[in-house]
């Protein structure tokens, strides 16, 4: 695999939206800090260097102040986010001490009931198959990797199961403006797409408000009750939940499914061994990393990488790229369900902001991967219908995943 000459890198190059390795590769031995040209956005690829960003919280924020955008007719430019500093900042893109009082706020109740989730996992699974499977096929993205996540986010919120359908719109609207690939005339339709799941989650807390139950609305809504927080905070604390909630285990629900049904003999010896679907996982989220990056804010000129960062520039940290770093994984493209550490990705983020989710998208991604492998002898992709990847520079999801089941 050869390495891309520096001034051929693109980021939004239809070849690296499908497969972006090569040019992951690309960036890590010639330009670990890469600034895209024409914006003030650099690429961070390597773990040495994605893991010191991570750790430099006085430096980097992680406050979502502009977003890397393609624009339908030329350059990539800077998208700005902030308002000239009005955004207000929630949870995973606000820095401490805001997001540590959020992360306390919802942590336990999160907690809580996402291990009294299991039996719920398993009645889901089984629905979403038998709706999906038709004449020894199924789209694996569509009919599973997608609602399962997100039904069981509406869950924890509290949000109505026939509202999930809308929800699921609304949460990839809100990926596809952060992915930086929105075509000409589709902008419009996002802030209109962004703006009507705000104005949902607003009716469902005040809902709440007259009468909390024991679920995440029930716990926002008391805190909004008693002054802690306000409606605006809780009602930016949800729409951050749904929109980003699902995302992490769609992306590996799918990225599984299309790993092994490419790789018979792993298949086997996962049906033979099925306590090896845990390990088996971990390596899917270091391969194929469901969030490609996360985003942070230069707060002071400073340098990273020896590379100088003015004040008021942006981060794009590639947690894709740093988990095939050859100096921190060996054999880094390869599936080893017995490599040491598997654990130790970057997949779910690292330090403070690491994914409140992440216990329940192993959950939910196990128990999908053991029930098609249990209900199959084989699983394939199907021949002139191959899958397609959502094109995004943020988010690693499969848009369709048709298999063919025997």
């Amino acid at each position: 695999m050869s390495v891309i000459p520096l001034d051929e890198i693109d980021i939004f190059d239809s070849a690296h939206l499908e497969n972006p390795y090569r040019l992951y590769r690309s960036l890590r031995e010639t330009a670990p800090v890469h600034r895209v040209p024409g914006t003030d956005f650099y690429l961070v690829s390597t773990w040495e260097l994605v893991t010191e960003a991570v750790r430099r919280t006085e430096d980097f924020s992680s406050n979502l102040t502009a977003v890397l955008v393609q624009q339908p007719a030329g350059p990539p430019t800077t998208f700005d986010l902030d308002g000239g500093g009005q955004a207000v900042h929630v949870l995973a893109t606000a820095d401490d001490p805001t997001h540590l009082a959020h992360r306390k706020l919802v942590l336990p109740v999160l907690g809580k009931r996402i291990r009294t989730l299991g039996p719920a996992v398993g009645e889901l699974v089984d629905r979403l198959w038998s709706d999906g499977m038709r004449d020894g096929r199924i789209d694996w993205a569509g009919e599973m990797a997608d609602r399962l996540p997100l039904a069981m986010v509406a869950h924890l919120i509290g949000l109505p199961e026939q509202d999930v359908p809308q929800l699921l719109v609304w949460a990839y609207d809100s990926t596809e403006m952060l992915g930086g690939v929105v075509g000409e005339g589709q902008l419009g339709r996002l802030f209109a797409s962004a703006a009507e799941l705000a104005q949902y989650l607003h009716h469902q807390l005040q809902r709440a408000r007259q009468d909390p139950g024991d679920d995440l609305l029930g716990v926002l809504a008391h805190a909004c009750t008693t002054g802690e927080i306000s409606e605006e905070v809780a009602v930016l604390v949800l729409v951050q939940l749904v929109g980003a909630g699902g995302e992490s285990t769609a992306g590996l629900i799918a990225s599984a499914a299309r790993i092994l049904a490419t790789r018979p003999h792993l298949q086997e010896h996962l049906r033979a061994q099925p306590d090896l679907v845990a390990p088996f996982l971990e390596e899917v989220l270091r391969l194929e990393s469901p969030f490609r990056g996360h985003h942070r804010h230069v707060t002071t000129s400073t340098t990273l990488g020896d590379v100088e960062l003015p004040e008021g520039s942006h981060l794009l940290l590639l947690w894709g790229a740093a988990n095939r770093d050859p100096a921190r994984f060996p054999a880094p493209d390869e599936v080893d369900i017995d490599r040491k550490g598997l654990t130790g990705h970057l997949a779910f983020g690292k330090g403070a902001h690491f994914c409140l989710g992440s216990a329940l998208a192993r959950t939910e991604a196990r128990v999908a991967i053991t029930t098609l492998l249990e209900r199959s002898d084989n699983f394939t992709l199907i021949e002139g219908d191959q899958p397609r990847w959502v094109p995004s520079i943020f988010v690693r999801r499969h848009h369709t995943l048709p298999l063919r089941i025997r």
